[in-house]
């Protein structure tokens, strides 16, 4: 049995409905999937929003470390500044209260001249005797006359009394040129010799400036003490060569920092401080040394200076 014949018109209503209830149903797909693109691959907006949050949220936290950072560097600036303020104001009133109490006063000077020297170095000793370091009545004309005090600087070997200490001894008696401290000589304790050494300088004459020279520096004693003249109205003078260089924080290396991590981020940089075989610092910064000698015990000379 033969169907009835569909009509052309019918075909064509036909179709026209198919298409458009295609594109229909398309739409609705796309509008439930909006983050597909054209060629099939997923895009999770939400995923690039939280990461953008998250990298910006990073920024701001770094930024604001880095600002507490800088904050902090300022505010211990501050804090050292008043503390030599103190510093000199209790010497003031120290040297004041002496001087009321009619006790012994300090010898007066201009400049005390420490050279800094060892048990090994008999022959820089007698080189500088030779040259421009006076001696015998000569030196104590120049400290009676021109307030020039000149003297070599040591410890004591680790066996008190021992061979070393007998030999210094013996050259003090025939040249009257040392100051001992108290202080147990050793290559990796210079800082602290150092420390000291201003500290007990300080606790015997009353000078206008304090100078550390390495016993291999010859001086010229007139440009010297006309340099200083030069700045005896200024307060709290330091005079010589200033450095500052990387925190090694690496084991094994040389000059590695143990405590490294109290300079700040790995890579940083000490503060700059004094160093050099000679520099003079004036009568306040000595005072600031001597007073805060017993909290620098554990630290180096730049920690103080």
């Amino acid at each position: 049995m033969r169907g009835k014949a569909v009509s052309g018109k019918a075909i064509f209503v036909l179709c026209v409905a198919t298409f458009l209830a295609g594109s229909l149903f398309s739409s609705r797909t796309w509008n439930l999937h909006p983050d597909i693109t054209s060629d099939g691959r997923g895009v999770n907006h939400d995923c690039d929003h939280k990461r953008k949050l998250v990298e910006t949220n990073t920024r701001d936290i770094m930024g604001e470390v880095k600002k507490t950072h800088v904050a902090i560097q300022s505010l211990e600036k501050t804090i050292s500044a008043l503390e030599m303020e103190l510093a000199v104001s209790r010497t003031s009133r120290s040297g004041s209260k002496t001087t009321a109490e009619g006790s012994d006063s300090l010898k007066k000077a201009f400049v005390v001249i420490g050279i800094n020297t060892a048990f090994s170095s008999r022959k820089r000793r007698d080189s500088l005797r030779e040259t421009w370091m006076p001696k015998g009545d000569e030196l104590k004309k120049v400290e009676k006359e021109k307030g020039i005090i000149l003297r070599f600087v040591i410890g004591h070997s680790a066996t008190p009394g021992g061979v070393l200490d007998r030999a210094i001894d013996d050259e003090e008696a025939e040249y009257k040129d040392f100051l001992r401290l108290n202080h147990v000589e050793g290559y990796h304790e210079l800082s602290t010799k150092t420390r000291i050494y201003f500290s007990t300088a300080f606790s015997i004459w009353d000078a206008e400036f304090y100078v550390k020279v390495d016993d291999d520096v010859h001086l010229n004693l007139g440009t010297l003490a006309t340099t200083l003249a030069r700045h005896r109205s200024k307060p709290r003078v330091y005079i010589g060569c200033m450095k500052s260089g990387p925190v090694l924080s690496r084991k094994g290396v040389k000059y590695h920092e143990p405590e490294f991590w109290k300079f700040g981020e790995e890579g940083n940089k000490y503060f700059r401080h004094a160093t050099g075989q000679i520099y003079a610092i004036s009568k306040d910064l000595a005072a600031y040394i001597s007073i805060n000698s017993e909290s620098c015990i554990d630290m180096p000379m730049r920690m103080c200076l």
